[in-house]
């Protein structure tokens, strides 16, 4: 680990002196606030961010946008028919969603 660490400060301090570190975005900003959730850690935390700053969404944060909405749709429905029919779309949505996260997890194991 240690090695590993000294090899990016010097890589930082290859690529600063090279001047390849001027004129990048934020350059001068303070760093914007980012908090690491507490059941997740720093490394899938930083992954995330990167891809939505790259505006790619993970299926599983896709699915916990529809599981939202339908959540919302069964809470709203009027009649047993209706809850019914949104409480059959809920549960798909759960499942998709719960698959999508246990395949994220053996992932980053």
């Amino acid at each position: 680990m240690r090695s590993f660490r000294s090899l990016v400060e010097r890589q930082i301090a290859k690529a600063r002196a090279a001047g390849q570190l001027r004129g990048l975005k934020g350059e001068g900003a303070p760093l914007p606030d980012r908090p690491v959730e507490t059941s997740e850690d720093a490394a899938l935390s930083t992954g995330m961010r990167i891809m939505a700053e790259a505006g790619v969404l993970p299926a599983e944060f896709k699915l916990k946008k529809q599981l939202d909405a339908a959540r919302q749709t069964y809470a709203k429905a009027a009649d047993d028919e209706a809850r019914k029919a949104a409480m059959r779309i809920l549960a798909d949505l759960e499942l998709r969603y719960e698959i999508a996260r246990e395949a994220r997890r053996k992932f980053m194991s």
